[in-house]
């Protein structure tokens, strides 16, 4: 028995096909090659077309088919991975009514702060565990407000990876795990945030059917099974987001655990029992992928937007011919703390952990006669580590304890002076596997058919690829050049 994972990311979209019985990834892809357009009409927005992320995952999947070669019939179920925090809006016949407002979109930040400050932190937090901020919410109130012809015409709202399920399926649907990723989830009353929708003047009829994370969802439509080539009885299984789904797919599922990732973004994400939030809401909590209300499984989450991008912008704009490899090479030249070259990352809208501040990137200390860029490539993998370890302060001080964090080795993980700078400034072990979002949401599908009979079961293929420990002998000069990192970003901030 074969599992499709469909991982709907900012940048592309990945596929992968999971053989059950052996665990092993047999086939995946992504498209497209290049990283996909992101729409910015103004500063601090972020758009993209659904219409792409179903081409691409079309593009992706046919890749996948013809490589594995076998009967479509064996494929038994999907489970989707998507982009958290996005809005898709559709009408009465389900076509989409505008580009999709995407996670790093930041226009409502003012909306949900004022929501926030009206409606008070003592009914926030309790009920929401978090403030309405910038999340897919406060994005609908931005549309019932600037622009109404749109927003009178919208049928349902949709996270998405719930539009990916509606493209196969015909069929409109979402979770509570997703609706607490856009804040529309009271935990104190088990059930959609009325508290919020009524202050934003939204009814709660535009929101999709909830269905169990795991089980059998929907099913795709003979018109698409014949349009992707795959067979009409396949079930939709899974669903989450993609932090939560990259939690599950390191086996993160019980308090204490930790997940991470590096992509275009960072994330550290947590799991705990009861009830933790950030009263400024620097770092945020969901319901995890296990979460019920008489099972409590909460995921805090830490996001830095401006991470891999900021490698990314590193690599097109300071060293184009080199690789991703050779850039890793160069920055090993220079010593810890990159001779007083220091960057901040944050270039990619406002940031959670600055309190919703949108500070923007920032080189300081450049020296004109001694810095290179060798020196310019250490002090970016410096400073996307040391904005983890800064968010991970935050997380320990609502008292979560990362010791021990799991990441995919993958993106910002490949770098050895990222995970090594992580790991001996925030004291915690760094161990890396042979994952990604697609395989997760692949083993998350099997899971959600009763394919295996429990995580462990699910995850016994899953393999420790290295383990990355503090440099405690050289901790002074992490250490020193952290807080000049830190230093930098206080003085944004005053």
């Amino acid at each position: 028995m074969y599992f499709l994972g469909f991982d709907i990311g900012s940048s592309s979209v990945k596929v992968s096909l999971v053989n059950g019985e052996t665990g092993t990834c047999t086939a995946s892809a992504f498209y497209p090659k290049q990283e996909m357009p992101i729409i910015a009409k103004q500063i601090g927005w972020a758009e993209q077309n659904p219409e792409d992320w179903w081409k691409n995952l079309k593009s992706a999947l046919a890749e996948v088919l013809k490589t594995a070669q076998i009967d479509v019939r064996l494929i038994s179920a999907i489970g989707i991975s998507y982009q958290m925090h996005g809005l898709v809006v559709v009408d009465k016949d389900k076509q989409v009514l505008r580009p999709a407002i995407i996670w790093c979109d930041s226009r409502a930040t003012e909306i949900g702060n004022r929501a926030f400050n009206d409606l008070g932190a003592e009914t926030c937090l309790p009920h929401l565990l978090n403030s309405p901020g910038n999340f897919t919410a406060s994005k609908l109130r931005w549309i019932r407000e600037n622009e109404p012809d749109i927003y009178e015409k919208i049928y349902k709202i949709m996270l998405p990876g719930d539009y990916i399920a509606m493209r196969l399926s015909g069929e409109v649907q979402t979770t509570v795990s997703g609706l607490s990723e856009g804040i529309l989830w009271d935990f104190e009353q088990a059930q959609p945030a009325s508290l919020l929708m009524s202050y934003y003047g939204i009814d709660s009829s535009l929101l999709a059917d909830i269905v169990p994370t795991f089980g059998n969802q929907c099913k795709i439509t003979p018109h698409v099974a014949e349009e992707l080539g795959l067979n009409c009885d396949i079930v939709i299984s899974y669903r989450a987001g993609d932090q939560p789904n990259n939690a599950l797919s390191l086996n993160v599922l019980n308090p204490g655990e930790i997940a991470t990732t590096a992509g275009t973004s960072g994330v550290v994400y947590g799991v705990c029992d009861e009830i933790k939030y950030d009263k400024k809401s620097r770092v945020n909590t969901f319901a995890h992928v296990n979460y019920t209300p008489e099972n409590v499984r909460l995921g805090v989450l830490l996001c830095i937007n401006g991470t891999g991008i900021m490698n990314s912008w590193i690599h097109k704009n300071v060293c184009p011919t080199a690789s991703y490899d050779d850039m890793n090479t160069i920055a090993a030249s220079v010593a810890i703390g990159s001779e007083g070259l220091t960057i901040l990352p944050f270039g990619n809208g406002a940031e959670r952990v600055l309190e919703n501040r949108n500070v923007n990137a920032e080189i300081s200390g450049l020296s004109l006669t001694k810095h290179t860029t060798n020196h310019v490539i250490r002090a970016a993998h410096e400073g996307i580590a040391f904005s983890f370890a800064y968010g991970m302060e935050i997380m320990q001080q609502i008292g979560m304890k990362p010791s021990v964090i799991r990441a995919g080795k993958a993106n910002m993980f490949l770098s050895p002076i990222f995970r090594k700078t992580l790991a001996s400034v925030s004291g915690a072990t760094i161990e890396l596997y042979n994952t990604d979002g697609s395989i997760g949401a692949a083993r998350g599908a099997a899971l959600g058919r009763n394919f295996y009979k429990d995580s462990s079961e699910a995850f016994a293929s899953l393999t420790k690829l290295a383990t990355v420990t503090p440099d405690n002998e050289n901790k002074t000069s992490y250490n020193e050049a952290y807080q000049r990192w830190k230093d930098c970003v206080e003085k944004k901030l005053n």
